[in-house]
């Protein structure tokens, strides 16, 4: 439970976590009565980037960065060339795809997909994650 209820950012970060699947998995299952999907793209676009900056903290990526370049500090819990980051960076394109062809598009069906596409890298890289900081503690 420490590595999810540890400290206010871990606290924090686990419940935007658990609210954004949350708001992904209603929105598909009331797909029906969505008229707006431009408009849940751009949340999940947002609450997305505010979880990452939530995330790198928790992980201490920035801490990583700074061993990585002149070594002052401690490292994160990732180093900075691992699948976890690499992952994470294929997720994060996934998105800005997804975040510049969401506006573009020209009907709600389109839209939809770039919602479904733009959850999926949010959730490729929640999941990749989460699975490698419960690995990294083992």
């Amino acid at each position: 439970m420490k590595l999810y209820f540890g400290n206010m950012v871990t606290t924090v970060t686990t419940l935007m976590i658990v609210s954004l699947v949350g708001f992904v998995g209603y929105s598909i299952s009331n797909r029906s009565n969505i008229n707006f999907w431009g408009r849940r793209s751009l949340f999940v676009l947002a609450y997305g980037l505010v979880i990452c900056c939530f995330a790198a903290a928790r992980d201490g990526l920035d801490k990583t960065i700074q061993y990585t370049i002149d070594g002052s500090c401690n490292p994160g819990i990732f180093s900075l060339v691992s699948v976890p980051n690499i992952i994470g960076c294929v997720g994060a394109a996934i998105i800005i795809i997804a975040a510049i062809a969401t506006p573009i598009a020209k009907s709600q069906h389109m839209r939809e997909i770039w919602f479904y596409v733009m959850s999926g890298g949010v959730m490729l890289k929640i999941v990749v994650m989460e699975i490698a900081r419960i690995i990294q503690m083992f």
